[in-house]
């Protein structure tokens, strides 16, 4: 009787479970560029100073800086990826303000203290003493002045170097550029031997604020010019997804009816874990944040279908114990034991392949593998253990004790 209540609390619990998370979980999967939509734009490299030189590393930290500014405001998994020598091709899905977003992205933020000195006749604040790569990471912060106006505080990272800059420039001015825009040009009174700089001329608290944030994104190591930009529309992504979710509607239904009635009550069984499996993986890319692409699809019903494989090896060696005069009870224990050595040396070999697949690709071949070997962690859990799990109460209860239960005929079966 306990087994019976188990079997049926199980089941009916599982499936209350998936029914009545099932319609968030679908909606709550954030779909990629190719599905969602939205533009992409492709940058241009350029040293910000004569004599520097774009080098890979350099890009490398500007796709980071271009990363940060994007979770910054918020966009939902952009995909930034170097190119060549001097590109970086920035790709932002589900975009509602594309212009802001440019802007922002695009934005040098190139923070400079300049100085007078050395400089030629009639030029003015030629030389660069502070570069905003030399402030502290999301130090800046708002203050006020003497005269309660809006000021932005900010910390430099060498204090030996703007306490030497501030002794040699004692007396003379020290302007505060964003980009080509002067801010402020405040005569240095003292020498400043904490780190501690200020920005001021503000005009109120919600300009210190903009100045704050900018400052606070960073600075990008290189000069980016935009040279292409187009917007993505998901009506080709959309479509694809239909038909890719039609597709695989009909082959789920088809295989289903196949596992059923070919393996009958094990068939039923493997349709019920496979039902399983698939809510499982959803649940995983709405907890996980994880962004649904094309690619990601395409794991998706690979893993399916490597999971289809898993309950057919399994069914099939007990088919064969039972057709060697096994019990049924001996023939389900021989036969997941002796199935669940080659399930899993195949998975491992897949997850290999997979696993390489994410540390040297890019985009959405890393897409692809994540999904993949989610895909073969979730099989294994649900496919193999979960459906052994139900499929033994069965046996034990007596609701599958017949041969003909498990798709093999009494003639099949060879005397011991």
């Amino acid at each position: 009787m306990k087994r019976i209540i188990s079997f049926i609390a199980t089941v009916l619990v599982v499936t209350g479970i998936m029914i009545f998370t099932s319609p968030g979980l679908v909606q709550d999967v954030r779909l990629g560029l190719d599905l969602k939509g939205g533009f992409e734009i492709l940058y241009e490299a350029e040293p910000l100073a004569e004599g520097q030189e774009v080098t890979p590393e350099s890009l490398q930290e500007t796709a980071k800086s271009l990363q940060k500014r994007a979770d910054a405001i918020g966009t939902t998994e952009p995909e930034i990826t170097t190119e060549g020598s001097n590109r970086i091709r920035l790709k932002v899905p589900g975009v509602a303000n594309e212009e802001e977003i440019r802007k922002t992205m695009k934005e040098p933020a190139n923070l400079t203290f300049r100085s007078n000195d050395g400089c030629a006749e009639g030029e003015e604040f030629c030389k660069i003493e502070l570069r905003g790569d030399d402030f502290v990471e999301n130090a800046a912060s708002i203050g006020v002045d003497g005269l309660n106006q809006p000021v932005v505080n900010i910390q430099v990272k060498d204090k030996a170097k703007f306490a030497e800059i501030t002794q040699r420039l004692l007396g003379n001015q020290l302007a505060i550029y964003l980009d080509d825009t002067l801010l402020s040009a405040p005569t240095v009174q003292a020498v400043l031997t904490d780190g501690n700089a200020m920005i001021t001329g503000s005009e109120s608290r919600e300009e210190a604020q903009q100045l704050r944030d900018t400052v606070n994104l960073g600075a990008l190591p290189l000069k980016l010019t935009e040279r292409y930009s187009q917007s993505v529309g998901a009506t080709l992504g959309m479509e694809s997804l239909n038909k890719t979710l039609q597709a695989g509607l009909i082959a789920s239904a088809i295989i289903l009816l196949f596992m059923v009635i070919i393996y009958r009550i094990p068939g039923l069984i493997a349709s019920f874990a496979l039902i399983v499996h698939t809510w499982l993986l959803i649940l995983i890319f709405v907890l996980a944040d994880f962004t649904l692409t094309l690619p990601g699809i395409a794991a998706f019903i690979l893993g399916i279908g490597m999971a289809v494989d898993a309950n057919i090896i399994t069914f099939e060696r007990i088919r064969e114990e039972m057709r060697s005069g096994k019990s049924i009870s001996s023939a389900v224990k021989a036969g997941g034991k002796s199935s669940f050595r080659t399930i899993i040396d195949s998975n491992v070999t897949t997850i290999i392949v997979a696993a390489v697949m994410f540390a040297f690709g890019t985009g959405s071949v890393k897409g692809f593998a994540i999904v993949l070997i989610l895909e073969i962690i979730v099989s294994i859990a649900t496919n193999v253990y979960f459906s052994r799990f139900l499929l033994n109460l069965l046996v034990k209860i007596g609701w599958a004790s017949k041969p003909g239960q498990f798709g093999v005929k009494e003639s099949e079966i060879r005397a011991l």
